[in-house]
């Protein structure tokens, strides 16, 4: 006789793991359902993180070679806003070579070529160009290249920049050019 599924006939009152009696058919098959509508949810939350995921990595790898190719375009035209500026000089220069051959008066002559140059100067400088100012100042390794020392005339031009053999310049205040000097010891 068994109560409660405790089988009371081996007399030590443990439940009876055959007796499903009490149990429905059904109750397992819920559980198996569930799990695998959780393993279709999972799977497709993992099909949407992998799609955008795959999207990402192409509008980067877009990003990049867009980038790239507008960084070329910058470097191929980034002068020309200067060459055009100096076209005007280049004109101008072709103009005074011409009437030098065949101009009569001198004074002519060097007041065009001074008009051309000038006009390159201001050009230049309107471009961010400034020249850099070395004649009697310190030596500094940074802005000037020693070409030679020379026994300085006075005692106060010692360690001094004597000459100016090719100025150095700046562009928007950045060196680039080193100014080549000879330096008093």
């Amino acid at each position: 006789m068994q109560t409660n599924g405790q089988d009371t006939e081996n007399g030590k009152g443990m439940p009876d793991i055959n007796a499903d009696e009490n149990l429905s058919g059904t109750t397992h098959l819920n559980d198996a359902l569930a799990d695998e509508s959780e393993l279709d949810k999972k799977q497709q939350e993992l099909n949407e993180i992998r799609d955008k995921y795959l999207r990402l990595v192409a509008e980067f790898d877009n990003f990049k070679k867009r980038t790239a190719k507008e960084r070329i375009e910058l470097m191929q035209t980034a002068n020309k806003e200067v060459i055009i500026s100096l076209l005007d000089v280049l004109d101008d220069s072709d103009r005074a070579a011409k009437q030098i051959e065949t101009a009569t008066d001198i004074n002519a002559v060097k007041d065009g070529v001074a008009l051309v140059f000038n006009k390159l100067k201001s050009t230049l400088q309107a471009k961010g160009l400034k020249p850099m100012e070395s004649l009697h100042t310190e030596f500094n390794p940074d802005l000037h290249d020693a070409i030679t020392e020379i026994p300085a005339p006075t005692e106060e031009l010692k360690g001094k920049v004597i000459d100016d053999m090719q100025k150095g310049y700046y562009l928007n205040d950045k060196l680039i050019r080193h100014a080549k000097v000879i330096v008093g010891k």
